[in-house]
């Protein structure tokens, strides 16, 4: 029998409100539909502005949606993300879904190593069991350690995007939002997330990523969707 889905989105649409431009109302997306099982990459392909971004952003829970449904199973259960409460989804973000964004939000001056740890902790993990699990993560990605106990604001934007990585990669998510997380990064450091996303996949992680390299594409990709379908301004 195949595998049910880690999470399956149907007729979704999703519109903005322009209010300081007399709230006008700007559609984005129309009938987003599609799923992903899990040990599948589905990377979803477009141009800029067919809302690629958002739909990563729905599904986390930062972004409502007007219409239709995203059903995430989380400890075994159809869990429907465009009915959950704000506590709920926090929780279904602690357990279930992890999130690499483009850009990383950390608060200011907490050290590199504690912002990676605070998903495991957060999980349950103890304080010294996800230290040593952070700092393997951070060497793996090429992160000095000398940069360990130092706030990553201080940082380049491709370390601060290693530490974004490894915050998001490195709890046992069922399913991983990936958007754009390789954008910032050299050959080598790309070549160690392709990697890492191809272990997680192989430990039955279901992932949604957004990829403008190729190569990466191509070698995480299991199926491709493309935003064309289902974008507004098609």
């Amino acid at each position: 029998m195949p595998m049910k889905p880690v999470l399956e989105i149907s007729g979704v649409s999703k519109s903005f409100t322009m209010h300081l431009q007399g709230g006008v109302t700007l559609p984005v997306m129309v009938n987003v539909t599609f799923d992903v099982r899990a040990g599948e990459c589905v990377v979803i392909v477009g141009p800029s502005g067919a809302g690629k971004s958002s739909v990563l952003k729905m599904i986390y829970g930062s972004y409502g949606c007007d219409s239709g449904r995203i059903v995430v199973c989380h400890r075994g259960e159809a869990e429907d993300l465009v009915q959950a409460s704000p506590r709920r989804i926090l929780a279904l973000r602690r357990e279930t879904i992890g999130y690499v964004s483009q850009f990383l939000r950390a608060v200011p001056r907490v050290p590199a190593l504690d912002v990676v740890v605070e998903p495991l902790v957060a999980r349950g993990a103890s304080r010294d069991e996800a230290r040593d699990k952070a700092a393997a993560m951070l060497t793996r990605l090429n992160v000095p350690q000398r940069l360990f106990g130092l706030p990553p604001s201080t940082f380049s934007g491709g370390e601060q995007q290693r530490v974004n990585i490894a915050r998001g990669l490195l709890p046992d998510y069922a399913l991983l939002l990936l958007d754009e997380p390789t954008a910032s990064l050299d050959a080598k450091n790309r070549a160690v997330v392709v990697d890492l996303i191809n272990a997680r996949k192989r430990g039955g992680a279901a992932i949604i990523a957004i990829v403008h390299d190729e190569d990466v594409r191509d070698a995480i990709a299991d199926r491709i969707v493309d935003a064309v379908h289902f974008s507004a301004a098609a």
